[in-house]
């Protein structure tokens, strides 16, 4: 095989070996108005090896939008940390939700800053 293709083919393999990497950057989002209050919704009974994930606003186009809270498969030994606004100057910073390893509490899921008690599966 010419060496040039070889070179060529290499770099294309590993170009698509690295695009997964960059799925993982978190986008944050910046505007100038902030979020509504959150609105209250009625958390559907509980269902076994899922946690709730409750619901936030998310600035679409213009406006803020509501995304509804819903159910999620639970992954033992992480909690959900969930979308969060953040008021830094002028801006405010819409953080999406995210699952972190939870310290002390292994081999169970649940939404951590949901309500004052952590929902476990």
């Amino acid at each position: 095989m010419n060496p040039k293709r070889l070179l060529a083919a290499a770099a294309l393999v590993l170009g698509l070996t690295a695009v997964p990497a960059w799925a993982g950057v978190d986008l944050i989002i910046s505007i100038g108005v902030p979020p509504p209050a959150p609105v209250m919704e009625v958390v559907p009974p509980p269902r076994v090896g899922y946690i709730w994930v409750p619901g936030y606003w998310v600035w679409h186009v213009d406006r803020h939008v509501w995304i509804r809270g819903r159910w999620v498969a639970g992954r033992p030994g992480y909690v959900w940390v969930p979308e969060r606004w953040e008021h830094a100057g002028p801006q405010w910073r819409l953080h999406r939700g995210y699952w972190e390893r939870e310290r002390g509490h292994p081999g169970r899921g649940y939404a951590k800053g949901h309500d004052k008690q952590r929902q476990r599966y």
